[in-house]
């Protein structure tokens, strides 16, 4: 019988699809990721969160965030690729904190980039997102490894822009390590902001998964017990977006669609229908008709 993430989330109480989001024990969590693939090399794999780097982009001035990052895509049911390295984007109307601008991000490390337990993570991700939107032809999935630290009389903030949306169509977070912390419950919030449940991510493997269009996220501060041991939480943030933009993968890179159509520099039906003095009379006038990525490019202001 096909391996169906759908049939053995369906018994999930609260059910993801019913009330969209569901919180899943490590050792089921386990269990699932194992009937995708392997998890060999967990113990390297976890061991990667040790080589964060600190998060130099928190508008509150915060030094508790630790973090690497990578996107990655897929068609459909097709492998996950890894893409080129690019910044992380959310808009303001997403987190009030920090959106608005590109984010460049120290690259998630090629050895945990690729290992398998990366792979089985993001391949679990797949098939029970893509069972719930099954007409989606391309996935943007962007990867996030956490680190919130608390140090004495100093909270970390694992979601310091409050209760929130990422943006997205939906969100794995799984749990990788938490060690001499106190806190860190999760509690999920109607559009109407009445709470629908909470509960915290304790021991390896125990996961959130959630609906972003459906419901509000947020996690509460976490605090050291013993302040003269280290003190931290360790996530992995999986993001899955239907994307009606390019993925820009790495593997064969294509002219891009709005230097095309704006500069006419490469081979384009843009060349093909107007002359050349047509092209610099519109060139600098058709910009903002320009279908863009969802981040928006650094040298956009120069067209």
């Amino acid at each position: 019988m096909p391996f169906s993430v759908k049939q053995q989330l369906s018994h999930l109480k609260p059910n993801l699809d019913a009330q969209g989001f569901a919180f899943i024990e490590a050792e089921q969590m386990r269990a699932l990721l194992l009937e995708v693939g392997s998890l060999d090399d967990w113990a390297e794999f976890a061991d990667s969160w040790n080589d964060l780097k600190t998060d130099s982009y928190m508008a509150d001035q915060g030094r508790y965030r630790k973090r690497r990052y990578a996107v990655y895509g897929a068609d459909g049911d097709a492998q996950v690729i890894r893409a080129e390295h690019q910044p992380h984007y959310q808009g303001v109307d997403y987190n009030r904190l920090n959106g608005g601008v590109e984010r460049w991000f120290e690259p998630i490390a090629k050895s945990a980039g690729e290992s398998k337990s990366m792979g089985t993570v993001l391949d679990y991700a797949r098939r029970c997102f893509g069972e719930r939107a099954p007409h989606t032809r391309r996935w943007h999935i962007e990867v996030h490894q956490f680190r919130i630290e608390a140090q004495t009389g100093q909270p970390g903030l694992p979601t310091p822009e409050g209760k929130h949306r990422d943006g997205v169509d939906f969100v794995l977070v799984l749990m990788i390590a938490r060690h001499n912390i106190a806190s860190g419950t999760t509690s999920i919030h109607s559009l109407e902001g009445a709470e629908l449940g909470a509960f915290t991510l304790t021991k390896p493997f125990d996961a959130a998964l959630v609906d972003d269009h459906r419901v509000f996220h947020g996690v509460t501060a976490v605090e050291a017990v013993d302040p003269e041991q280290p003190s931290f939480r360790d996530v992995l943030v999986v993001t899955f977006r239907g994307s009606r933009d390019r993925v820009r993968l790495a593997l064969q890179p294509q002219p891009r669609p709005d230097e095309a159509v704006v500069t006419g520099k490469v081979d384009s039906q843009w060349r093909k229908d107007f002359t050349e003095e047509q092209r610099q009379k519109w060139t600098h006038r058709l910009g903002n008709l320009v279908l863009m990525p969802r981040y928006p490019r650094s040298d956009a202001h120069q067209r």
